[in-house]
């Protein structure tokens, strides 16, 4: 019998939404199966490694869509800043569907998802803040000064997707947003 075809995208965002609001010890096979579109055995063929090799690829597209969606955007320097700006945060409204989604790298900070995976989770979240460090220096900061903005970006949508998720409001991760934009237009 022939794999199921999937397209990898797809799949790959299916097993995010499971790893998302299971974590990586919370998530069963099967819920990532049917997440994934696809049998246990497809899955398995695919991920001969199992649950760990399906979380390290979601880890590995989560930090490409960053290096697509922020970085190379907020570094691109034939746009304008404040377009660069507005389009960034586009794009993490959308991966976060307007704060209604959890971070990926949150759920998998919890129990042993650290353990296996912090070397790829540091990567992805140290790639989020050097988009917004490139930036910030890139608007006339000192390094120190373009750092602890850049940090208190991450923390800031972090912190925001808590209580936007815990309180069934979208307002709290809006907000926030729209206070980084003041924070990086001055």
């Amino acid at each position: 019998m022939r794999p199921q075809k999937v397209q990898e995208e797809q799949m790959l965002e299916g097993l995010m939404s499971v790893l998302r609001s299971k974590g990586y010890d919370g998530a069963s096979l099967m819920e990532l199966a049917n997440a994934a579109g696809l049998k246990k055995a497809s899955l398995y063929h695919r991920y001969p490694g199992g649950k760990k090799d399906m979380t390290s690829a979601v880890l590995t597209y989560m930090e490409e869509w960053i290096r697509d969606n922020i970085y190379k955007i907020l570094t691109d320097q034939d746009k304008a800043m404040n377009i660069r700006l507005e389009e960034a945060i586009k794009n993490i409204r959308t991966i976060y569907n307007d704060g209604q989604e959890v971070c990926m790298y949150r759920s998998l900070s919890l129990d042993s998802g650290i353990a296996l995976f912090g070397a790829q989770i540091r990567e992805g979240i140290n790639l989020w803040i050097e988009s917004f460090k490139h930036f910030g220096m890139e608007k006339g900061m000192i390094e120190a000064k373009a750092i602890n903005k850049a940090n208190q970006t991450f923390i800031d949508i972090q912190g925001s997707l808590v209580l936007s998720k815990s309180m069934g409001l979208t307002k709290p991760f809006i907000d926030t947003l729209n206070r980084i934009k003041k924070r990086y237009d001055q």
